[in-house]
Protein backbone atom coordinates (compact mmCIF):
# COMPACT_ATOMS: atom_id res chain seq x y z
CA UNK A 1 0.00 0.00 0.00
CA UNK A 2 1.69 3.64 -1.10
CA UNK A 3 1.26 6.68 0.19
CA UNK A 4 -0.98 7.55 -2.58
CA UNK A 5 -3.79 5.49 -1.92
CA UNK A 6 -4.18 7.48 1.13
CA UNK A 7 -6.36 10.35 1.28
CA UNK A 8 -4.40 13.75 1.42
CA UNK A 9 -3.49 15.45 4.48
CA UNK A 10 -5.67 17.57 5.90
CA UNK A 11 -8.70 16.44 3.92
CA UNK A 12 -12.05 14.60 4.78
CA UNK A 13 -13.52 11.77 2.87
CA UNK A 14 -17.49 13.15 1.52
CA UNK A 15 -20.06 11.63 4.16
CA UNK A 16 -22.37 8.68 2.45
CA UNK A 17 -26.03 9.53 2.21
CA UNK A 18 -28.83 6.85 3.55
CA UNK A 19 -30.99 5.42 1.11
CA UNK A 20 -33.80 5.95 2.88
CA UNK A 21 -33.24 9.64 3.21
CA UNK A 22 -35.11 11.80 0.57
CA UNK A 23 -33.11 14.45 -0.86
CA UNK A 24 -34.39 17.81 -2.46
CA UNK A 25 -33.88 16.10 -5.88
CA UNK A 26 -35.83 13.29 -4.85
CA UNK A 27 -38.76 15.13 -3.12
CA UNK A 28 -38.72 17.59 -6.80
CA UNK A 29 -39.23 14.14 -8.87
CA UNK A 30 -42.18 13.22 -6.82
CA UNK A 31 -43.74 16.49 -7.17
CA UNK A 32 -43.65 16.54 -10.68
CA UNK A 33 -45.13 13.02 -10.67
CA UNK A 34 -47.94 13.78 -8.61
CA UNK A 35 -48.81 16.84 -11.09
CA UNK A 36 -48.55 15.05 -13.87
CA UNK A 37 -50.77 12.60 -12.08
CA UNK A 38 -53.28 15.52 -10.97
CA UNK A 39 -52.96 16.63 -15.15
CA UNK A 40 -54.45 13.48 -15.88
CA UNK A 41 -57.24 13.34 -14.04
CA UNK A 42 -58.09 16.79 -14.43
CA UNK A 43 -58.06 15.90 -18.04
CA UNK A 44 -60.39 12.75 -17.73
CA UNK A 45 -62.78 14.51 -15.04
CA UNK A 46 -63.20 16.83 -17.86
CA UNK A 47 -63.69 14.49 -20.62
CA UNK A 48 -66.25 12.88 -19.12
CA UNK A 49 -68.09 15.94 -17.52
CA UNK A 50 -68.69 17.38 -21.05
CA UNK A 51 -69.51 13.57 -21.78
CA UNK A 52 -72.24 13.59 -19.34
CA UNK A 53 -72.98 16.86 -20.35
CA UNK A 54 -73.59 16.18 -24.34
CA UNK A 55 -75.38 13.18 -23.56
CA UNK A 56 -77.93 14.88 -20.95
CA UNK A 57 -78.41 17.45 -23.72
CA UNK A 58 -79.32 15.04 -26.28
CA UNK A 59 -81.80 12.81 -23.85
CA UNK A 60 -83.00 15.96 -22.68
CA UNK A 61 -83.98 17.36 -25.75
CA UNK A 62 -84.94 14.22 -27.80
CA UNK A 63 -86.88 11.90 -25.28
CA UNK A 64 -89.78 14.04 -26.12
CA UNK A 65 -90.26 12.85 -29.77
CA UNK A 66 -90.89 9.33 -28.55
CA UNK A 67 -93.97 10.27 -27.29
CA UNK A 68 -96.74 12.29 -29.02
CA UNK A 69 -100.01 13.88 -28.05
CA UNK A 70 -103.97 12.04 -29.30
CA UNK A 71 -107.21 12.83 -28.98
CA UNK A 72 -109.63 9.90 -28.59
CA UNK A 73 -112.87 10.84 -30.03
CA UNK A 74 -115.78 8.99 -31.64
CA UNK A 75 -116.39 10.41 -35.56
CA UNK A 76 -119.80 9.90 -37.14
CA UNK A 77 -119.26 9.11 -40.71
CA UNK A 78 -121.85 10.79 -41.66
CA UNK A 79 -123.42 9.01 -45.35
CA UNK A 80 -125.23 12.63 -46.31
CA UNK A 81 -121.28 13.65 -46.96
CA UNK A 82 -118.95 10.58 -47.80
CA UNK A 83 -121.37 8.56 -49.88
CA UNK A 84 -124.59 10.88 -51.46
CA UNK A 85 -125.35 7.91 -53.74
CA UNK A 86 -125.80 4.98 -51.17
CA UNK A 87 -124.70 2.48 -53.23
CA UNK A 88 -120.88 2.47 -51.61
CA UNK A 89 -119.25 2.94 -54.34
CA UNK A 90 -115.11 3.18 -53.97
CA UNK A 91 -114.41 5.23 -57.06
CA UNK A 92 -117.16 7.58 -55.69
CA UNK A 93 -115.96 7.64 -51.97
CA UNK A 94 -112.38 8.29 -53.09
CA UNK A 95 -113.76 11.31 -54.94
CA UNK A 96 -114.20 12.74 -51.35
CA UNK A 97 -111.15 14.60 -50.13
CA UNK A 98 -109.95 15.52 -46.69
CA UNK A 99 -112.05 18.58 -46.83
CA UNK A 100 -114.98 16.13 -46.39
CA UNK A 101 -114.06 14.41 -43.71
CA UNK A 102 -112.74 17.93 -41.41
CA UNK A 103 -115.98 18.88 -40.57
CA UNK A 104 -117.09 15.11 -39.00
CA UNK A 105 -113.91 15.17 -37.22
CA UNK A 106 -114.21 18.73 -35.86
CA UNK A 107 -117.82 17.94 -34.77
CA UNK A 108 -116.62 15.04 -33.19
CA UNK A 109 -113.83 17.15 -30.71
CA UNK A 110 -117.01 19.41 -30.32
CA UNK A 111 -119.03 17.02 -29.44
CA UNK A 112 -116.19 15.86 -26.63
CA UNK A 113 -116.07 18.91 -25.41
CA UNK A 114 -119.82 19.40 -24.77
CA UNK A 115 -120.08 15.97 -22.83
CA UNK A 116 -117.21 16.28 -20.88
CA UNK A 117 -119.26 19.67 -19.51
CA UNK A 118 -116.24 22.41 -20.29
CA UNK A 119 -117.11 25.78 -20.23
CA UNK A 120 -115.89 27.60 -23.35
CA UNK A 121 -116.83 30.47 -25.46
CA UNK A 122 -115.74 28.58 -28.49
CA UNK A 123 -119.55 27.64 -29.36
CA UNK A 124 -118.48 25.74 -32.90
CA UNK A 125 -117.36 23.04 -34.39
CA UNK A 126 -115.08 25.15 -36.81
CA UNK A 127 -113.32 25.99 -33.88
CA UNK A 128 -111.75 22.94 -32.86
CA UNK A 129 -109.77 22.47 -35.98
CA UNK A 130 -106.70 24.08 -34.38
CA UNK A 131 -106.33 21.67 -31.83
CA UNK A 132 -106.48 19.04 -34.27
CA UNK A 133 -103.18 18.15 -36.38
CA UNK A 134 -103.77 18.37 -40.66
CA UNK A 135 -103.46 14.32 -40.45
CA UNK A 136 -106.44 13.83 -38.70
CA UNK A 137 -109.08 14.02 -41.61
CA UNK A 138 -106.60 11.90 -44.02
CA UNK A 139 -106.33 9.12 -41.21
CA UNK A 140 -110.54 9.10 -40.61
CA UNK A 141 -110.36 8.89 -44.94
CA UNK A 142 -107.80 6.51 -45.39
CA UNK A 143 -109.65 4.10 -42.88
CA UNK A 144 -113.17 4.83 -44.90
CA UNK A 145 -111.50 4.11 -48.14
CA UNK A 146 -110.28 0.69 -46.52
CA UNK A 147 -113.52 -0.58 -44.94
CA UNK A 148 -116.67 1.44 -46.76
CA UNK A 149 -118.94 -0.46 -44.61
CA UNK A 150 -118.08 1.53 -41.57
CA UNK A 151 -120.03 4.92 -43.15
CA UNK A 152 -123.34 5.28 -41.18
CA UNK A 153 -121.07 4.25 -37.44
CA UNK A 154 -119.66 5.99 -35.34
CA UNK A 155 -115.88 5.32 -34.58
CA UNK A 156 -113.86 5.80 -32.11
CA UNK A 157 -110.53 7.28 -33.60
CA UNK A 158 -106.92 7.81 -31.65
CA UNK A 159 -106.36 10.98 -33.92
CA UNK A 160 -102.88 13.65 -33.49
CA UNK A 161 -103.38 16.65 -31.56
CA UNK A 162 -101.90 19.81 -33.12
CA UNK A 163 -97.83 20.49 -32.78
CA UNK A 164 -98.82 23.38 -30.28
CA UNK A 165 -101.05 21.27 -28.36
CA UNK A 166 -98.27 18.71 -27.93
CA UNK A 167 -95.78 21.47 -27.56
CA UNK A 168 -98.36 22.62 -24.10
CA UNK A 169 -98.21 19.27 -23.01
CA UNK A 170 -94.31 19.07 -23.20
CA UNK A 171 -93.42 22.33 -21.75
CA UNK A 172 -92.34 23.66 -25.43
CA UNK A 173 -95.15 25.91 -25.50
CA UNK A 174 -96.69 28.75 -22.79
CA UNK A 175 -99.72 30.72 -22.27
CA UNK A 176 -98.18 33.97 -21.98
CA UNK A 177 -96.54 32.87 -25.78
CA UNK A 178 -99.60 31.78 -27.02
CA UNK A 179 -100.71 35.30 -27.46
CA UNK A 180 -98.65 36.01 -30.30
CA UNK A 181 -99.83 32.42 -31.75
CA UNK A 182 -101.67 32.51 -34.26
CA UNK A 183 -102.17 28.41 -34.45
CA UNK A 184 -103.59 28.42 -31.45
CA UNK A 185 -105.36 30.34 -28.59
CA UNK A 186 -105.66 30.41 -24.42
CA UNK A 187 -109.05 29.17 -24.98
CA UNK A 188 -108.13 26.19 -26.63
CA UNK A 189 -105.77 25.66 -23.95
CA UNK A 190 -108.41 25.62 -21.78
CA UNK A 191 -110.24 23.22 -23.04
CA UNK A 192 -106.95 21.01 -23.33
CA UNK A 193 -106.73 21.00 -19.84
CA UNK A 194 -110.05 19.98 -19.43
CA UNK A 195 -109.68 16.36 -21.89
CA UNK A 196 -106.85 15.78 -20.27
CA UNK A 197 -108.53 15.39 -16.88
CA UNK A 198 -111.04 13.03 -18.34
CA UNK A 199 -108.59 10.99 -20.62
CA UNK A 200 -109.42 12.35 -23.98
CA UNK A 201 -105.91 13.97 -24.74
CA UNK A 202 -103.07 11.82 -23.47
CA UNK A 203 -99.46 11.43 -24.22
CA UNK A 204 -98.29 7.93 -25.68
CA UNK A 205 -95.36 6.21 -26.86
CA UNK A 206 -95.15 7.56 -30.45
CA UNK A 207 -93.96 4.24 -32.59
CA UNK A 208 -94.50 6.28 -35.65
CA UNK A 209 -91.52 8.12 -35.05
CA UNK A 210 -88.94 5.34 -35.52
CA UNK A 211 -91.04 3.88 -38.15
CA UNK A 212 -93.06 6.40 -40.11
CA UNK A 213 -91.99 9.41 -42.99
CA UNK A 214 -91.85 12.46 -43.23
CA UNK A 215 -94.15 15.03 -43.59
CA UNK A 216 -94.56 18.68 -44.50
CA UNK A 217 -93.53 21.55 -42.40
CA UNK A 218 -97.23 22.22 -41.54
CA UNK A 219 -97.68 18.45 -40.42
CA UNK A 220 -94.34 18.02 -37.67
CA UNK A 221 -96.49 15.87 -35.23
CA UNK A 222 -96.86 13.62 -38.19
CA UNK A 223 -93.07 13.24 -38.90
CA UNK A 224 -91.38 10.12 -38.77
CA UNK A 225 -87.96 8.96 -39.49
CA UNK A 226 -88.40 5.20 -40.74
CA UNK A 227 -88.44 5.98 -44.28
CA UNK A 228 -84.91 7.49 -43.75
CA UNK A 229 -83.60 4.76 -41.59
CA UNK A 230 -84.44 2.54 -45.18
CA UNK A 231 -82.51 4.97 -47.01
CA UNK A 232 -79.65 4.50 -44.83
CA UNK A 233 -79.62 0.99 -44.70
CA UNK A 234 -79.74 0.90 -48.62
CA UNK A 235 -76.63 3.09 -48.53
CA UNK A 236 -74.68 1.01 -46.44
CA UNK A 237 -75.73 -1.78 -48.04
CA UNK A 238 -73.50 -0.37 -51.25
CA UNK A 239 -70.80 0.85 -49.46
CA UNK A 240 -70.47 -2.67 -47.28
CA UNK A 241 -70.90 -4.49 -50.81
CA UNK A 242 -67.94 -2.42 -52.48
CA UNK A 243 -65.21 -1.13 -49.92
CA UNK A 244 -64.89 -4.56 -47.88
CA UNK A 245 -63.92 -6.67 -51.17
CA UNK A 246 -62.34 -3.40 -52.68
CA UNK A 247 -60.44 -2.22 -50.09
CA UNK A 248 -58.85 -5.99 -48.66
CA UNK A 249 -57.88 -6.77 -51.79
CA UNK A 250 -55.89 -3.24 -52.35
CA UNK A 251 -54.31 -3.63 -49.09
CA UNK A 252 -53.21 -7.81 -49.33
CA UNK A 253 -51.71 -6.34 -52.94
CA UNK A 254 -50.12 -3.59 -51.56
CA UNK A 255 -48.53 -5.14 -47.87
CA UNK A 256 -47.74 -8.63 -49.60
CA UNK A 257 -47.60 -9.04 -53.38
CA UNK A 258 -46.71 -5.36 -54.61
CA UNK A 259 -42.88 -4.35 -54.77
CA UNK A 260 -41.32 -1.84 -52.98
CA UNK A 261 -40.50 0.84 -55.23
CA UNK A 262 -41.61 5.06 -55.90
CA UNK A 263 -44.94 4.07 -57.48
CA UNK A 264 -46.14 2.23 -54.99
CA UNK A 265 -44.74 5.07 -52.10
CA UNK A 266 -46.77 7.11 -53.80
CA UNK A 267 -50.35 5.42 -53.92
CA UNK A 268 -49.32 4.71 -49.91
CA UNK A 269 -48.95 8.26 -49.51
CA UNK A 270 -52.32 9.61 -51.68
CA UNK A 271 -53.91 6.82 -49.38
CA UNK A 272 -53.06 8.28 -46.18
CA UNK A 273 -53.75 12.23 -47.51
CA UNK A 274 -57.34 10.59 -49.24
CA UNK A 275 -58.10 9.51 -45.31
CA UNK A 276 -57.96 13.83 -44.23
CA UNK A 277 -59.62 14.67 -46.89
CA UNK A 278 -62.34 16.52 -46.09
CA UNK A 279 -66.35 14.42 -46.62
CA UNK A 280 -67.39 17.66 -48.86
CA UNK A 281 -64.95 17.06 -51.28
CA UNK A 282 -66.43 13.35 -52.20
CA UNK A 283 -69.74 14.52 -52.03
CA UNK A 284 -68.40 16.81 -54.70
CA UNK A 285 -66.86 14.20 -56.54
CA UNK A 286 -69.60 11.95 -56.14
CA UNK A 287 -72.37 14.80 -57.70
CA UNK A 288 -69.89 15.39 -60.65
CA UNK A 289 -68.97 11.69 -61.29
CA UNK A 290 -72.39 10.13 -60.62
CA UNK A 291 -74.56 12.36 -61.43
CA UNK A 292 -73.62 14.69 -63.94
CA UNK A 293 -71.37 12.35 -65.81
CA UNK A 294 -73.18 8.78 -65.40
CA UNK A 295 -76.46 10.55 -65.01
CA UNK A 296 -77.64 8.37 -62.41
CA UNK A 297 -80.81 9.55 -60.10
CA UNK A 298 -80.44 12.33 -58.17
CA UNK A 299 -81.22 12.00 -53.81
CA UNK A 300 -80.96 8.09 -55.16
CA UNK A 301 -79.14 5.79 -52.44
CA UNK A 302 -77.43 4.08 -54.94
CA UNK A 303 -75.95 7.49 -55.20
CA UNK A 304 -75.16 8.06 -51.88
CA UNK A 305 -73.49 4.44 -51.09
CA UNK A 306 -71.32 5.16 -54.04
CA UNK A 307 -70.00 8.52 -52.41
CA UNK A 308 -70.15 7.34 -49.34
CA UNK A 309 -67.63 4.16 -50.37
CA UNK A 310 -65.47 6.53 -51.99
CA UNK A 311 -64.94 8.30 -48.25
CA UNK A 312 -65.09 4.80 -46.33
CA UNK A 313 -62.24 3.49 -48.67
CA UNK A 314 -58.95 5.09 -47.17
CA UNK A 315 -60.17 4.39 -44.28
CA UNK A 316 -60.36 0.47 -44.74
CA UNK A 317 -56.94 0.37 -46.47
CA UNK A 318 -55.18 1.92 -43.63
CA UNK A 319 -56.77 -0.52 -41.31
CA UNK A 320 -56.48 -3.48 -43.02
CA UNK A 321 -52.83 -2.78 -43.82
CA UNK A 322 -52.08 -2.83 -40.45
CA UNK A 323 -53.67 -5.55 -39.09
CA UNK A 324 -51.85 -7.11 -42.00
CA UNK A 325 -48.47 -5.88 -40.39
CA UNK A 326 -49.38 -6.74 -37.08
CA UNK A 327 -49.24 -10.48 -38.00
CA UNK A 328 -45.79 -11.93 -36.97
CA UNK A 329 -42.89 -12.30 -39.95
CA UNK A 330 -42.52 -15.80 -38.48
CA UNK A 331 -46.36 -17.10 -39.80
CA UNK A 332 -45.10 -15.77 -43.25
CA UNK A 333 -42.11 -17.95 -43.16
CA UNK A 334 -43.30 -21.02 -41.58
CA UNK A 335 -45.94 -21.06 -44.11
CA UNK A 336 -43.30 -20.82 -46.51
CA UNK A 337 -40.75 -23.37 -45.35
CA UNK A 338 -43.28 -26.01 -45.08
CA UNK A 339 -43.96 -25.62 -49.02
CA UNK A 340 -47.16 -23.12 -49.21
CA UNK A 341 -46.84 -20.70 -52.29
CA UNK A 342 -46.99 -16.68 -51.06
CA UNK A 343 -51.00 -16.63 -51.72
CA UNK A 344 -51.54 -19.74 -49.70
CA UNK A 345 -49.47 -18.52 -46.65
CA UNK A 346 -51.20 -14.81 -46.82
CA UNK A 347 -54.68 -16.41 -47.50
CA UNK A 348 -54.36 -19.24 -45.42
CA UNK A 349 -52.26 -18.02 -42.46
CA UNK A 350 -51.79 -14.54 -42.78
CA UNK A 351 -55.29 -13.11 -43.64
CA UNK A 352 -57.35 -15.31 -40.75
CA UNK A 353 -55.12 -13.61 -38.05
CA UNK A 354 -55.79 -10.39 -39.48
CA UNK A 355 -59.11 -10.60 -39.60
CA UNK A 356 -60.15 -9.32 -36.44
CA UNK A 357 -58.19 -5.77 -37.58
CA UNK A 358 -59.90 -5.74 -40.67
CA UNK A 359 -63.73 -6.48 -39.37
CA UNK A 360 -62.78 -3.99 -36.72
CA UNK A 361 -61.68 -1.16 -39.16
CA UNK A 362 -64.52 -2.14 -41.39
CA UNK A 363 -67.68 -1.53 -39.51
CA UNK A 364 -65.60 1.67 -37.67
CA UNK A 365 -65.62 3.16 -41.42
CA UNK A 366 -68.53 1.91 -42.29
CA UNK A 367 -70.28 3.58 -38.74
CA UNK A 368 -68.14 6.63 -39.89
CA UNK A 369 -70.24 6.83 -43.60
CA UNK A 370 -73.19 6.09 -41.26
CA UNK A 371 -73.25 9.72 -39.98
CA UNK A 372 -72.23 12.08 -43.14
CA UNK A 373 -73.92 14.67 -44.01
CA UNK A 374 -71.69 16.71 -46.13
CA UNK A 375 -71.32 14.20 -48.94
CA UNK A 376 -75.38 13.66 -49.13
CA UNK A 377 -75.89 17.63 -48.97
CA UNK A 378 -74.06 17.94 -52.43
CA UNK A 379 -76.45 14.85 -53.98
CA UNK A 380 -80.13 16.38 -53.20
CA UNK A 381 -80.50 14.02 -50.31
CA UNK A 382 -81.72 17.21 -48.22
CA UNK A 383 -83.98 18.64 -50.22
CA UNK A 384 -86.24 15.31 -50.86
CA UNK A 385 -88.73 14.85 -48.88
CA UNK A 386 -89.11 11.14 -47.73
CA UNK A 387 -92.38 10.59 -47.18
CA UNK A 388 -93.39 7.21 -49.59
CA UNK A 389 -91.46 3.80 -48.66
CA UNK A 390 -89.89 2.17 -51.50
CA UNK A 391 -92.19 -0.46 -53.46
CA UNK A 392 -89.16 -2.87 -53.75
CA UNK A 393 -85.32 -3.48 -53.80
CA UNK A 394 -84.72 -1.60 -56.88
CA UNK A 395 -86.84 1.05 -56.12
CA UNK A 396 -84.88 1.20 -52.68
CA UNK A 397 -81.26 1.87 -54.20
CA UNK A 398 -82.43 4.13 -57.36
CA UNK A 399 -85.85 5.95 -55.95
CA UNK A 400 -84.85 9.14 -54.15
CA UNK A 401 -85.12 9.16 -50.37
CA UNK A 402 -83.17 10.63 -47.68
CA UNK A 403 -81.03 9.47 -44.88
CA UNK A 404 -80.62 9.71 -41.15
CA UNK A 405 -78.12 12.54 -40.88
CA UNK A 406 -79.62 14.20 -43.71
CA UNK A 407 -83.13 14.10 -42.07
CA UNK A 408 -81.76 15.09 -38.58
CA UNK A 409 -80.31 18.10 -40.82
CA UNK A 410 -83.80 19.22 -42.31
CA UNK A 411 -85.60 19.05 -39.27
CA UNK A 412 -82.84 20.99 -37.56
CA UNK A 413 -83.76 23.75 -40.03
CA UNK A 414 -87.18 24.17 -40.27
CA UNK A 415 -88.98 26.52 -38.59
CA UNK A 416 -91.55 24.37 -36.00
CA UNK A 417 -90.03 24.00 -32.99
CA UNK A 418 -91.75 20.59 -32.86
CA UNK A 419 -89.04 19.66 -35.94
CA UNK A 420 -86.79 20.56 -33.40
CA UNK A 421 -87.31 18.10 -30.96
CA UNK A 422 -87.21 15.38 -33.51
CA UNK A 423 -84.01 16.11 -34.65
CA UNK A 424 -82.91 15.42 -31.16
CA UNK A 425 -84.79 12.41 -30.98
CA UNK A 426 -83.14 11.65 -34.25
CA UNK A 427 -79.95 12.10 -32.83
CA UNK A 428 -80.71 9.42 -30.56
CA UNK A 429 -81.72 7.11 -33.13
CA UNK A 430 -78.66 7.73 -34.72
CA UNK A 431 -76.59 7.20 -31.93
CA UNK A 432 -77.65 3.83 -30.41
CA UNK A 433 -77.31 2.27 -34.59
CA UNK A 434 -73.51 3.54 -34.26
CA UNK A 435 -73.10 2.15 -30.89
CA UNK A 436 -75.00 -1.32 -31.90
CA UNK A 437 -72.25 -1.49 -34.87
CA UNK A 438 -69.18 -0.35 -32.19
CA UNK A 439 -70.47 -3.53 -30.07
CA UNK A 440 -70.56 -5.48 -33.23
CA UNK A 441 -66.99 -5.07 -34.05
CA UNK A 442 -65.59 -5.55 -30.51
CA UNK A 443 -68.06 -8.91 -30.40
CA UNK A 444 -66.31 -9.92 -33.45
CA UNK A 445 -63.18 -8.83 -32.59
CA UNK A 446 -62.63 -10.42 -29.37
CA UNK A 447 -64.93 -13.85 -31.62
CA UNK A 448 -62.00 -14.01 -33.88
CA UNK A 449 -59.22 -13.11 -31.26
CA UNK A 450 -60.24 -16.47 -29.06
CA UNK A 451 -60.13 -18.83 -31.85
CA UNK A 452 -56.29 -17.81 -32.75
Amino acid sequence: MTDASLPENGGATKPHRSLNTVDARTRQRNRAETRFRAYGIAAVGTGLLFLVILLGSILFNGVGAFQQTFIKVPVYLDPAKLDKSGERDIEAIKKVSTFGYAPLVNQALFDAVQTAGIETPLGKPGDMKQMLSPSAASQVRDTVIANPDLIGQTVDFRVLASSRVDGYLKDRVFREDVVRDKNIDVEHLDIVDGLVATGVIAKEFNLSFITGADASESRPEQAGLGVSILGSFFMMLVVLTLSLPIGVAASIYLEEFAPQNRFTDLIEVNISNLAAVPSIVFGILGLAVFIQFAHLPQSAPLVGGLTLTLMTLPTIVISTRASLKSVPPSIRDAALGVGASKMQAVFHHVLPMAMPGILTGTIIGLAQALGETAPLLLIGMVGYIATNYPDGIASGFLDPNSAMPAQIFEWAKRADPAYYERAWGGIIILLVFLMTMNIIAIILRRRFERRW
